[in-house]
């Protein structure tokens, strides 16, 4: 079988944009991808876009936004995909699937939100209609409460969180100001994301406002091809992908399994041939910090409840034993819900081919990506190896 190769991209800075709209987003990003891969918007045969939008902006119908990059794509294919905040992967894994059928030669992946329109309430609105529980509801803490749950059960069962959150943090952030392509480009310290202050409130207990995501404008699209483009740089292999989806009813689910995600991470990586130790570094989905410390024990980094210890011997940090997020991940480069799975396959691809103007991870040959949506419900999970060609 033949394998998918990335062989362009491009990604805007992440944060808030008041100069920019959905479609300059779509556009801007679509347009430096087909420029990085060397491929004309005439060779392109499918475009698909992943965006969460669910009121967040008043164009539903987002689909053919991307034509306005060239005149060129007239009559080219272009669909919309939305899957919460794995919006972005699932868009991937479509084109993945349509190249490898046959149907496309070229696919053309964005990724796109534009979050800062609107009030925070209507934010809050929109993000909660991803929980089966909440959709609909009036809530003050939105999906940050919905994550404090989370780590208010991982106390129960393990003990104190708050220090191993801080650092959590401080890592993020520590990285993410590395990135010139981060929302958040501030290095803060431990003890500053460990304690509840005037600028670091409480948002909801335990979590404080470092622990979460900011709210953020931007894009990012990769070209997918299964031969080599005339890009200035190698292509990236996707070796391995996976997606698994849980039930939506909490009451189905234990909070701190992760299931379907372990099922989506155990079977990308039987599918690229490799195991945990082969990889040089992930980029996870870490909406808040909690969900870091317990995506380290779902993928086998560390056992259930043990997930601390990672931080405290430098596991996860830049010249640990596998580094996490070397991005900043969503906590610090910004979450703009449809873009996050192709900005997490797009800066993994600059990694592999030493292209990342942030915080390089050395001689990085393999990595894995991971993004989700909702509590864990949608699950996508890609292993990208440089290409020796």
């Amino acid at each position: 079988m033949s394998v998918p190769l990335i062989v362009g991209w491009h990604h805007t800075t992440f944060g808030k944009q008041p100069g920019e709209t959905l479609e300059s987003l779509v556009t801007a990003a679509g347009r430096g991808a087909l420029a990085d891969a060397g491929v004309e918007a005439a060779d392109v045969d499918l475009v698909v876009l992943g965006t969460f939008n669910s009121g967040l902006q008043p164009l539903g119908f987002a689909s053919s936004l991307a034509l306005e990059i060239d005149d060129d794509l007239f009559g080219v294919p272009a669909m919309r995909v939305e899957n919460a905040c794995a919006s972005g992967s699932t868009a991937v894994q479509v084109g993945i699937n349509h190249l490898l059928s046959g149907e496309a030669g070229t696919v053309l992946v964005i990724g796109a939100e534009k979050m800062t329109d609107v009030p925070a309430a209507v934010v809050g609105r929109a993000l909660l209609g991803a929980d089966y529980e909440a959709a609909g509801r009036e809530s003050e803490t939105g999906f940050a409460g919905l994550f404090a749950e989370v780590a208010v059960e991982y106390e129960r069962r393990h003990g104190p969180v708050s220090d191993t959150l801080g650092k959590i943090a401080a890592k993020s952030h520590q990285l993410g100001a590395q990135n010139p392509f981060a929302h958040l480009r501030k290095d803060l310290s431990v003890d500053f994301c460990s304690t509840v202050s005037d600028k670091n409130p409480l948002v909801a207990a335990p979590l404080r406002r470092t622990d979460c995501s900011p709210v953020s404008d931007g894009a990012a699209a990769l070209v997918l091809r299964t031969d080599p483009a005339s890009s200035g740089h190698p292509p990236v292999r996707i070796d391995g992908w996976a997606s698994a989806s849980d039930f939506l009813p909490k009451a189905k689910r234990d909070p701190l399994a992760f299931a379907a995600t372990e099922l989506a991470w155990r079977k990308a990586l039987a599918a690229a041939g490799c195991t945990l130790a082969d990889l040089d570094f992930v980029e996870l989905h870490d909406c808040f910090t909690i969900a870091e410390l317990v995506m380290y024990e779902v993928i086998g980094l560390a056992p259930r409840g043990a997930g601390a210890r990672l931080l405290e011997e430098g596991a996860v940090l830049p010249g640990g034993t596998l580094p996490v997020n070397p991005s900043g991940g969503l906590k610090s480069k910004g979450h703009p819900v449809g873009a996050t799975g192709v900005s997490q396959h797009v800066l993994a691809a600059m990694q592999l081919t030493g292209t990342f103007p942030g915080a390089q991870i050395p001689e990085a040959r393999t990595a894995a990506v991971h993004n989700m949506g909702g509590m864990a419900v949608a699950n996508y999970v890609s292993v990208l190896t440089r290409s020796e060609e």
